[in-house]
C-alpha cells in the first residue's frame, strides 16, 4: 500500500493550492482517508478526513470553510483544496489511510491511521 502526495509549494497569503494523494496497491473506497499537517516544532494535527463510503467528511474546526477534501475514485486519488491560505498554514501535509470499522465515518486521530505518505511541503509567504 502506497500513498504519494503532490501539489505542495510556495504560495502567497490569500492564495490557493490543491494537494493530491494518489493511492496504489489498494482501492481508496475501502479505506478512510485523512489529511494531516505538521509545522516545525508542533505536533501533527488533523486537517480533514473522508469516510470510505465517501459520504462523510470532517474538518478541523479552525479550517472549516477554507479547506475541502474530495475523492476521485476513477483516479484512486484524494484531494485537499486549500483556499485563503495564511502563514499559519505553512507545514508539511500528509495523507494517510486506515481500515474503518464503520464505513460511514472517519476519525482525525493520527494514531488510528496505518498507512502514510511521505508528505508535501506547503509554504505560505509573501
Amino acid at each position: 500500500l502506497q500513498l504519494v502526495e503532490s501539489g505542495g509549494g510556495v504560495v502567497q497569503p490569500g492564495g490557493s493550492l490543491r494537494l493530491s494523494c494518489a493511492a496504489s496497491g489498494f482501492t481508496l473506497e475501502y479505506y478512510a482517508i485523512g489529511w494531516f499537517r505538521q509545522a516545525p516544532g508542533k505536533e501533527r494535527g488533523g486537517v480533514a478526513c473522508m469516510s470510505s463510503s465517501g459520504g462523510s467528511t470532517s474538518y478541523a474546526d479552525s479550517l472549516k470553510g477554507r479547506f475541502t477534501i474530495s475523492r476521485d475514485s476513477a483516479k484512486n486519488t484524494v484531494y485537499l483544496q486549500m483556499n485563503s491560505l495564511n502563514a499559519e498554514d505553512t507545514a508539511v501535509y500528509y495523507c494517510a489511510a486506515y481500515t474503518p470499522k464503520v464505513q460511514a465515518m472517519c476519525v482525525m486521530s493520527y494514531t488510528s491511521y496505518d498507512w502514510w505518505g511521505q508528505g508535501t511541503q506547503v509554504t505560505v509567504s509573501s
